[in-house]
């Protein structure tokens, strides 16, 4: 049973910081609220062994996480505090990669228990704290931040204190020792992981409030985790989240499963403080500089650069559609209606180092990110960002989940979902899929000419080219010197086509294969501009 009194003592806690709460009990001790009941000494789990501290236990329910989001939502907004001690801010990126974990500070490393954990300084970009907690055998004991579990590659500044963590990263055991980054949580909502033998690459957030809104974006921070302690033969690691904005609170639960493809399962529910027509479930960014088909913007040695090439969608009703990404000129936003939508997501499907010739990046062995949802998500869209960029440091390309429903004032929503962070999604289609798309320029200086390029499903069946009609679509606009190539060899089909958009500064394309009457490749679709 969730004691509703305890809660709201947690939730206030929790708003105010540690640091706060702690300056309240010492100016008046006669006020503060008596702790939870500790579990009895035979619940309490063992000392760590490990470095950093931990605070007495506190029982834990996961009702309890739920009932902290309805709680914080029925009570005006407050920030985190972000002060720094003065050793840490302004540090240069530099500076602050250079802070290490001790390896006597990773939880668990030395349990067998399948993950460890790296509780992360702050600093740089990650100025507010996140609370860290350990769950075991029904209790909560919050970590506390030690200086001398960190390497500052100098002595340590005196006199810190707990100014708790900016983040964790989850590591996952090697097959002959030692362990890899498996995912990272760390700056306002946000988080990645890795399948195995991926490079780190898009970024997925719990949830994004306002993108691309001429009023500004607003950014939900994760305020505290409890993070189960897990077992070997689970092979699962469970983390339970709330995050806070001015506008929604929500409560969350990832589960995370490594391996070839490393899944996380998320599940949510929010809490409206304020109403809100413009927010994003399963969002994900991304970096795309320049592509095949949007390389006229690159003066750079390196062909291409970017982690993703494109953005795939499974209908509610079961159309598969793929969107190549760019680099527009201008900021540029698609949403692609649907109801109860099977899937989507960032893909990068060239896994060829010599499209890309970079020895650091290592752009070809970026993890896609597929969404599966779980239930019915009812109607919405699937929105596309794509933001003018000259830099690969930035994530310039964000997708999203924007339900149709706002919300309202004290409304609750929840939904659920399954990302797989992986080389090929484990749903693909049962089609011929674009294997490239370019272009260039056209016959005359206004016109743009394209080529896609379809491989693989029934095309390996067809040996004569007449028994394809490539459907193409534009508007506004109009298309010329429309041409197609069938190569059994390769089992590849290729269109050619000039696209002439007179005086207009955008056009939308739409292209498919059918045969017979039928679609028998996935469906291309792009936006021009000028």
């Amino acid at each position: 049973m969730v004691d509703r009194r305890e809660v709201l003592q947690f939730a206030i806690g929790l708003v105010a910081g540690p640091a706060a709460a702690r300056a309240d009990e010492a100016a008046n001790p006669q006020a503060s609220p008596a702790p939870p009941p500790a579990p009895s000494a035979a619940a309490a789990p063992p000392e760590p062994a490990w470095g950093f501290p931990l605070a007495e236990p506190t029982p834990f329910n996961p009702a309890m996480v739920t009932e902290l989001a309805r709680s914080l939502a029925k009570q005006p907004y407050k920030a985190l505090a972000a002060d720094l001690p003065d050793a840490f801010k302004g540090l240069s990126y530099d500076q602050y990669v250079a802070i290490h974990l001790r390896p006597g500070g990773t939880i668990w490393a030395k349990d067998n228990v399948g993950f460890a954990l790296e509780p992360l300084h702050r600093g740089f970009a990650f100025s507010p704290p996140m609370q860290i907690h350990i769950v075991a055998d029904g209790a909560a004991r919050r970590v506390i931040y030690d200086a001398a579990q960190f390497d500052f590659g100098k002595p340590a500044p005196a006199n810190l204190g707990d100014i708790g963590f900016s983040g964790f990263r989850v590591l996952a055991p090697l097959e002959h020792g030692g362990f890899f980054e498996l995912a990272t949580f760390q700056g306002a909502s946000f988080f990645r992981a890795v399948g195995h033998g991926q490079e780190p690459g898009t970024m997925a957030r719990a949830l994004s409030i306002k993108t691309a809104d001429p009023a500004g974006e607003e950014f939900p921070a994760i305020r505290t985790v409890w993070i189960e302690r897990p077992t070997l033969a689970g092979n699962a690691l469970t983390v339970y989240a709330i995050i806070d904005s001015e506008s929604v609170t929500g409560a969350y639960r990832f589960t995370l499963r490594p391996g070839d493809a490393t899944i996380i399962d998320t599940e949510c529910t929010l809490f409206a403080r304020a109403a809100l027509d413009n927010f994003g479930i399963a969002t994900m960014s991304a970096t795309h500089v320049a592509g095949a088909i949007d390389k006229t913007r690159l003066d750079d040695l390196r062909p291409q650069i970017g982690e993703i090439d494109g953005l795939q969608i499974l209908t509610g009703r079961g159309e598969w559609l793929w969107r190549p990404v760019s680099n527009p000129a201008t900021l540029q936003i698609s949403s692609f209606i649907d109801e109860n939508p099977r899937g989507f997501g960032f893909l990068q499907r060239d896994r060829n180092f010599d499209h890309f010739q970079d020895d650091d990046q290592h752009w070809e062995n970026r993890p896609s990110l597929w969404i599966e949802p779980i239930g019915d998500w009812a109607a919405g869209a699937v929105q596309l960002i794509e933001i003018p960029s000259e830099s690969e440091v930035n994530d310039n390309i964000i997708a999203y989940w924007r339900p149709k429903q706002p919300l309202n004032v004290g409304a609750e929503i929840s939904f659920a979902y399954r990302q797989f962070w992986c080389r090929v999604p484990p749903e693909r289609p049962p089609l011929a899929t674009v294997a490239l798309s370019r272009s260039g320029r056209g016959g005359s200086a206004r016109r743009r000419r394209f080529l896609v390029e379809f491989s693989g499903g029934a095309l390996s069946q067809i040996k004569d080219a007449s028994d394809i009609a490539a459907k193409l679509n534009v508007a506004p606009g109009s298309f010329f010197l429309l041409r197609t190539l069938l190569s059994t060899e390769s089992a590849s089909f290729r269109v050619l086509f000039e696209l002439d958009p007179g005086n207009e500064a955008y056009s939308e394309l739409r292209l498919v294969l059918e045969s017979q009457g039928k679609p028998i490749s996935e469906t291309w679709i792009y936006r021009w501009t000028a």
